[in-house]
């Protein structure tokens, strides 16, 4: 594939998975957004988030977005808030198709409940929450989405396979 796939969506919705089913199946490099920037920061996200700020997190997010603009064949696990900013959207259409995997309020509290490197959910580990801070961020994950994928329950090798369906279908409306 020569274009790349950027996966947005709800933190819990699937991304990291789905990404790597694309890379061990479908033979696509995986750039996992958070862990390259933990490891270019040498520490982790929730400690960015304390000694930096969110702001400076995003634009560490930005930066490596910009930085994949000459990139084929990659697929992106994008962290959940990386659609929010408008200059991450064009980023991601520079290069790729982007693709919104979405989940219920649920379906996400079940998969990130045990985990505590959520810095935005710490103290706030609930379905209601997580609708409430759901609510807020699916109109920008609808209006940033070329395609839009629904990840609840289905197995990852058919949600990869709906995923490259749209993406070769979208791209030959394109060339």
């Amino acid at each position: 594939m020569s274009q790349n796939i950027f996966l947005i969506g709800f933190m819990g919705a699937g991304k990291s998975t789905v990404a790597r089913e694309l890379r061990d199946h479908y033979g696509m490099r995986l750039i996992e957004m958070d862990e390259q920037i933990e490891a270019e920061e040498g520490r982790p996200i929730s400690q960015i988030f304390a000694e930096s700020g969110e702001a400076y997190f995003r634009t560490l997010e930005t930066q490596l977005l910009l930085s994949l603009e000459h990139e084929s064949n990659t697929v992106v696990s994008c962290g959940g808030g990386v659609p929010l900013r408008e200059e991450n959207v064009a980023a991601m259409r520079l290069s790729g198709t982007i693709v919104y995997l979405c989940a219920a309020p649920e379906t996400i509290y079940e998969r990130v409940k045990d985990f505590h490197t959520r810095p935005l959910l710490e103290g706030n580990m609930n379905v209601e929450y997580i609708k409430n801070l759901m609510a807020q961020r699916i109109p920008k994950y609808q209006s940033a989405a070329d395609i839009t994928v629904t990840a609840d329950g289905s197995d990852v090798r058919a949600v990869c396979e709906e995923i490259l369906r749209n993406v070769l279908h979208t791209h030959s409306r394109i060339d």
